[in-house]
């Protein structure tokens, strides 16, 4: 095997299309994943290519370098509706895999349980990917197919995550549960984006839920029912969560995740419209 590390996105589309490679973007996945068996593959490392690290505003939003490690997310000044983004990050690993890990890595890694989904997808994020064709974008939602299947094609690779603007006086919020508070993959999640208008009351919402399905949902239902609500009075009903399926592991059963998550949910929309009054 061998290790290419290249410093221009062109050479890397080169060797996409010329070596057989596995991409690493941080290898706090990849590494864990293989155990005792030898690694099969050459290694392909993009976050030394200029342009695919750190972030950069512009008149369409905010663009996130595909290479952009967790611990430039947590520090980097951002508006309220990140609030959900930069919580997740936080609770990624330690802070050697913040140093490390990548957001595009923790997206392309396709787990049912990546932190960074729920909030991406309520902040309306979208996935640049560059290949051989030239440049195409997908709505984050749609670009995780399954557990660990992605609509990457052969011989692209991601290179940024675009997020639009949203309305300023709306902010994000995250809930996790684990079986501890650090170091642990996630049982449930919930990731919002609430703004309340003058009265109090919730006039835009986005829920999305990770570790309950094989792809981390949004619960459009749920957000049209929340608008015109007052935060402390919403109630989630099965049909809000019915776009769910939660398994039963050794971390949690089925009906355990979808009465936890109904909770997360109120204490993420709480969190989020007392930090709008």
């Amino acid at each position: 095997m061998a290790y290419f590390a290249p410093t221009a996105l062109n050479d890397a589309l080169s060797l996409l299309a010329s070596e057989d490679v596995s991409i690493i973007a941080g290898g706090s996945d990849v590494f864990p994943a293989r155990g005792q068996a030898p690694m099969q593959n050459s290694l392909l490392d993009v976050t030394r290519i200029e342009g695919l690290a750190g972030l950069q505003w512009g008149p369409n939003g905010l663009r996130i370098g595909a290479a952009t490690r967790w611990s430039e997310i947590i520090k980097a000044d951002l508006p309220d509706c990140y609030a959900g983004l930069q919580a997740a990050a936080r609770t990624i690993g330690s802070v050697q895999i913040q140093n490390s890990g990548t957001i595009a890595g923790n997206i392309c890694n396709a787990s049912p349980a990546a932190d960074g989904m729920p909030p991406l997808i309520t902040l309306g994020a979208t996935v640049e990917i560059t290949g051989p064709d030239g440049v195409r974008r997908m709505p984050v939602d749609e670009f995780v197919t399954g557990p660990r299947q992605t609509h990457l094609r052969a011989g692209e690779l991601v290179t940024a995550i675009h997020v639009p603007p949203l309305p300023g006086y709306t902010r994000g919020a995250f809930e996790k549960l684990g079986s501890r508070s650090y170091l642990v993959i996630s049982i449930t999640m919930v990731a919002v984006v609430i703004g309340c208008d003058a009265t109090g009351r919730i006039d835009f919402a986005r829920v999305a839920v990770g570790a309950c399905s094989p792809v981390a949902k949004q619960l459009t239902g749920l957000e049209a029912d929340l608008i015109g609500k007052m935060p402390q009075q919403i109630q989630i009903s099965t049909d809000h969560l019915a776009p769910l399926a939660p398994i039963t592991d050794i971390r949690a059963d089925a009906g355990y995740r979808l009465d936890a998550v109904a909770e997360q949910i109120k204490r993420a929309v709480g969190k989020a419209a007392i930090s709008n009054g």
